[in-house]
């Protein structure tokens, strides 16, 4: 095989072009900067042209915003995201869009679809080509992408090098896109070329051969809304759509794409949110900040876990729950998937400034006189845990005998309004209603209680019925993103997510 000839040479010559404008005017421009009010400049791996160009066209159809098109090879598209103005970039595979996460181009990310690679071969695959190997064959003009500029150039360059043969092998001839790689099969110049099955499957000339080194490593197709875009709303509304199940995904699956569970298409989605009272402080901007952003309504429902389960019982399901402790998720664990541990909240003991009734430990609270306020043991996940604690200690039936119980409530919040007021001696709370309220500091004395079981832990899960299971994914990103995790750790809350949890979150 030569690796010198003149086709091979203008070919690697062509990764040169930093943009490649593909289509006719009306979904592409040479020059992005141009893009309008209504309209939005996408950098968009070549591989993806035929779907991408059908989704952006329906997209103005549907919409009136233009998605002015800019296809090249990902590796090159990378390069011009940081000199060249756009929205939104779509790679064919994510270690692009997580390298430009890691440069901070990328904001949000989003999974499309997943691809295989294989050799691309003409019709009847007159050379035989069955196995990985065949690219040492002597007579075989095999055609691969350029690792610098196509992903699937730098794919083929990992798998060949992790099996012991890319040393010593010569590619006829390499090519700054994958379609370009296609064109040479349907042209006769390359007898076979490494590519996308879902683009093989666009050229009826082309016939696809895999093989069980690239099927082992599926790769996935990610688009990410540019942290530079002026338009951040509307782009990540026709990243929506894009991956939309009853709007982008059909068109990606028709041309041969294995296709995403994707959300359901709605212009300005709106979501119903679970949440238990004492997570109403640490969630609220996060909540704020991501409607605005998205361009979505998120509706919270914040009360005690026991109302809210009873509520679910009842017949209503939210698109996701998230839960001051993990036994209230367990009594409607059927309704929701896959659940997300996030931060575990102590209960203390709070008094007034002083503690002039010198309350020291859980045994002080069966003192005679002591007005003592608890949460609701069936309505809040605070009174479940906290009955629980008092029973375990042999004081709960005490203190109901003592009548030193004289508030039953069912979220934190209202206990500590009540101690403030002066109508209570102590409370028992969690960490986050003490530091949530105004002048913590000046006004009470937080007690800690050092027991194991005087910890809840919250997890978050989306529901199995939920139209938007992605939206909400994304939605849990931002509320364990580090500006998330600081409004939790400023109530008080102790951070709980595992390092792995945290990468998987992060997956798009």
């Amino acid at each position: 095989m030569k690796s010198n000839s003149p086709f091979a040479i203008l070919a690697t010559l062509a990764v040169g072009t930093v943009l490649v404008s593909c289509g006719d005017d009306s979904n592409s421009s040479s020059s992005p900067s141009v893009g309008g009010e209504n309209s939005l400049v996408m950098f968009c791996a070549a591989g993806m042209k035929q779907p991408v160009t059908a989704i952006a066209e329906q997209y103005e159809a549907e919409t009136g915003t233009k998605v002015q098109l800019q296809f090249a090879g990902s590796g090159t598209l990378l390069s011009s995201l940081e000199v060249a103005p756009g929205d939104i970039y779509l790679a064919a595979d994510s270690s692009y869009t997580n390298l430009a996460k890691q440069k901070g181009l990328v904001a949000e990310t989003m999974l499309v679809s997943y691809m295989r690679a294989g050799f691309g071969v003409p019709k009847g695959n007159p050379k035989k080509i069955s196995k990985l190997a065949d690219v040492k064959r002597e007579d075989l003009r095999i055609g691969i992408g350029n690792p610098d500029a196509a992903s699937v150039g730098k794919f083929t360059q990992k798998v060949l090098a992790e099996e012991g043969l890319w040393e010593g092998f010569k590619p006829e001839v390499q090519f700054p896109t994958v379609n370009e790689l296609a064109n040479a099969i349907k042209l006769g110049t390359v007898d076979a070329a490494i590519l996308w099955d879902a683009v093989a499957h666009q050229y009826p000339e082309i016939e696809f051969v895999g093989v069980p080194e690239f099927d082992a490593r599926k790769k996935d197709i990610t688009v990410g809304v540019l942290t530079k875009s002026s338009k951040p709303t509307e782009a990540l509304k026709f990243c929506r759509y894009l991956t939309a199940r009853d709007k982008g995904l059909p068109i990606f699956e028709k041309d041969g794409y294995e296709i995403i569970a994707g959300d359901e298409w709605a212009e300005h989605p709106e979501i119903e949110l679970f949440s238990g009272a004492m997570l109403r402080p640490a969630i609220e901007e996060t909540i704020a900040k991501f409607e605005e952003r998205e361009g979505v309504t998120i509706t919270p429902i914040f009360n005690g876990c026991g109302i809210l389960v009873a509520q679910m019982k009842a017949g209503e399901t939210p698109d996701a729950y998230f839960s001051c402790d993990v036994k209230f998720l367990d009594m409607v664990q059927d309704r929701f998937g896959e659940r997300t541990i996030v931060t575990a909240n102590e209960m203390v003991i709070l008094t007034e400034k002083g503690n002039p009734k010198g309350i020291k430990t859980l045994d002080d609270l069966t003192k005679p006189g002591m007005r003592l306020g608890l949460a609701h043991p069936e309505k809040s996940a605070l009174g479940f845990l906290t009955k629980y604690l008092l029973e375990q200690e042999g004081l709960y039936q005490k203190i109901v005998d003592s009548g030193n119980l004289k508030l039953d409530s069912p979220t934190g919040d209202f206990l500590v309004n009540q101690l403030k007021a002066g109508s209570l001696d102590a409370v028992i709370v969690y960490r986050s209603n003490a530091m949530a309220a105004a002048s913590t500091a000046e006004d009470f004395d937080i007690l800690n209680i050092h027991r194991p079981n005087a910890i809840a832990t919250q997890p978050f899960a989306v529901a199995k019925s939920s139209r938007y299971p992605r939206l909400l994914t994304r939605f849990l990103e931002a509320c364990v993103s580090e500006t998330g995790k600081e409004r939790f750790l400023k109530y008080g809350f102790r951070w709980e997510l595992s390092q792995e949890a945290a990468k998987a979150n992060a997956k798009p």
